[in-house]
């Protein structure tokens, strides 16, 4: 039994740790309800990809996060129910807090445009920069 309840609160620091960052609290809300490839997340965060890829490694870890390579792309969702219920809780959480916040409609108005330019595009611009 210690054995689990070690691992259930190592996964609760995890989710804490995560949680304690803004860009990582904006990648979780432009998620909801969609699947977004990470030059879309770098365009919405305006952070460099190697910054992204560390957040969404860190949201992973907690398992907050589920993610899927197509080609050279990597795109990423909510984690689902098979996540576990302190992920589920925590995620429903960020939903409920950060919904109403300005940072969140600002974000929200800004992936409309993103979404409209194709993710091969934005990747090409990046590399770019």
């Amino acid at each position: 039994m210690a054995k689990r309840e070690h691992k259930s609160v190592r996964g609760i620091l995890d989710i804490a740790r995560a949680l304690s960052d803004l860009n990582r609290l904006r990648a979780l809300c432009a998620l909801k309800g969609r699947e977004l490839c990470v030059c879309q997340i770098v365009e919405l965060l305006e952070l460099a990809p190697s910054t992204v890829s560390k957040h969404m490694s860190v949201l992973d870890g907690a398992r907050l996060l589920e993610s899927r390579k197509e080609g050279r792309w990597v795109y990423y969702r909510l984690a689902g129910k098979d996540a576990p219920q302190e992920a589920r809780d925590a995620l429903e959480w960020v939903r409920k807090h950060m919904s109403g916040t300005r940072q969140v409609r600002d974000d929200t108005e800004r992936l409309k445009g993103i979404l409209k330019i194709d993710p091969g595009e934005l990747c090409r611009r990046q590399s770019g920069r």
